[in-house]
């Protein structure tokens, strides 16, 4: 995720942090990198230009230039305008209580991923207690309809559909619908086209009069950087859009329609679609991603990732059997899987303070994770309960069974082992906490 824009950021930011002073020349170098970052990343140019214009003048004032630490205020400085070109502050959807009806009408082009977003946020609006129905009004997409039926069955969310050509009439019937039912936000998925044409403009803004949406949120590829920005000036001019969703957000390693999208429609980014599964959907955070930007991580991203994998009273449980090293290897077993779920290493990794944009997770031995967890998946439950049990013949086996060898389960256990002798003493001094981290950075399971 932003993997380009974020590497020559981080070497800018690295460079002026530690200068002890700085001239206007400096500042003037330092922007012109700056500006050419920008211009690669695809931001928009009146977007760059005013970017560089208002960073040389603030830049320049007394505030930096006779300041303690001059490095870290330009670099400040810097971060509050990235800040600012992503949007500020955090915008949430604007819906009524849920003893009403909210309307969320979505837009974009054929294949901006504009279905499968209306379903991960009635997924997500149906995790925080709403009772979301999706509404199949794209009519014109051969199985348009029965892709959000499928995605609707498979996440348990409901989608109303008619067999009509008539999207307007399916609209206006599915208020009625979910009110019957007891539904509280309506995701109405309308047509798209490969670029945009008089016929589905005219469709949209019937929808748009017939249901009074309260959100009307164009999906836009974020991969395709200033077209994505061009498609939202059009869809609001004609519109009005309330917010964007900026779909492969992971995959879009320049970050231009991200930096441009604002400044130049005025329309916050509400959320970001950061993998195929139907969790990868999460709000803008502009402060966080403006974080990643300047290689600073997202900590706080991170934090919230763990807190949605690791169950309170389950830490707790562990911590204790770490104390009393009654740590077996099916709960290793465990803490392996909870780290695939927080996603893909290399999306961590850019969380981390110091490592964003710095480590490829080629570099990282995430194939040892996985012949671990083929090892372990390998043994009998006796076997995961005891480790002391696995003798020379079960090893055997175990290394038949997981496609690995003798030599790679002998190694496991050693490492196994290794791990309970250190959790124990991690639990009675938390300065081996440092210890700890610095054997995971070295691509083995934490703590060994």
């Amino acid at each position: 995720m932003l993997e380009k824009i974020t590497n020559t950021f981080s070497d800018i930011v690295r460079t002026i942090a530690g200068k002890s002073s700085i001239t206007e020349k400096n500042i003037e170098e330092y922007v012109e990198k700056i500006k050419i970052a920008l211009l690669e990343a695809d931001v928009n140019l009146r977007v760059v230009r005013r970017f560089v214009n208002s960073t040389i003048e603030e830049a320049k004032g007394e505030k930096v230039l006779r300041s303690v630490d001059p490095g870290q205020q330009f670099v400040k400085i810097v971060n509050d305008k990235i800040v600012a070109l992503l949007g500020d502050t955090k915008q949430d959807l604007k819906l009524k209580g849920v003893d009403t009806q909210s309307v969320i009408l979505f837009l974009g082009l054929q294949g901006s991923g504009k279905t499968t977003s209306a379903a991960k946020l009635a997924h997500r609006l149906q995790k925080n207690g709403r009772k979301p129905l999706l509404v199949a009004c794209d009519l014109v997409r051969p199985a348009a309809v029965e892709q959000l039926c499928v995605l609707g069955e498979k996440n348990n969310i409901p989608v109303y559909k008619e067999d009509s050509k008539d999207a307007v009439k399916v609209a206006k019937n599915s208020l009625n619908y979910a009110k019957k039912n007891g539904m509280d936000v309506i995701i109405v998925d309308t047509a798209g086209r490969l670029q945009i044409d008089d016929a589905m403009m005219k469709e949209i803004c019937d929808i748009k009069k017939a249901l009074n949406p309260d959100e009307v949120l164009l999906v836009a590829d974020s991969m395709t950087g200033q077209s994505a920005v061009d498609v939202a000036k059009t869809f609001d001019e004609q519109l009005g859009l309330t917010g964007v969703i900026l779909t492969k957000f992971d995959s879009d390693a320049r970050g231009g329609a991200a930096l441009s999208l604002k400044s130049v429609t005025g329309k916050p980014i509400l959320f970001t679609g950061t993998g195929e599964k139907i969790d990868d959907f999460e709000p803008f955070y502009p402060e966080r991603i403006a974080s990643r930007i300047l290689g600073m991580g997202d900590i706080v991203s991170l934090v919230e990732k763990a807190q949605e994998t690791i169950d309170v009273e389950e830490a707790e449980k562990l911590q204790k059997k770490m104390a009393s090293e009654t740590f077996t290897l099916q709960d290793m077993l465990e803490q392996l899987q909870r780290v695939k779920k927080m996603g893909p290493m290399q999306s961590l990794l850019d969380m981390m303070p110091g490592l964003a944009g710095q480590i490829d997770e080629s570099q990282i031995n995430t194939d040892g994770l996985k012949t671990q967890e083929a090892i372990i998946l390998s043994m009998t439950k006796k076997e995961r309960a005891n480790h002391l049990i696995i003798g020379p013949s079960r090893r055997k086996r175990i290394a038949k069974g997981s496609g690995t060898s003798v030599a790679e389960v002998n190694r496991l256990l050693k490492q196994f082992e290794k791990t309970r002798l250190t959790m124990k003493k991690m639990t009675k001094n938390k300065g081996m906490q440092q210890k700890l981290m610095q054997q995971f950075g070295g691509g083995n399971f934490p703590g060994m």
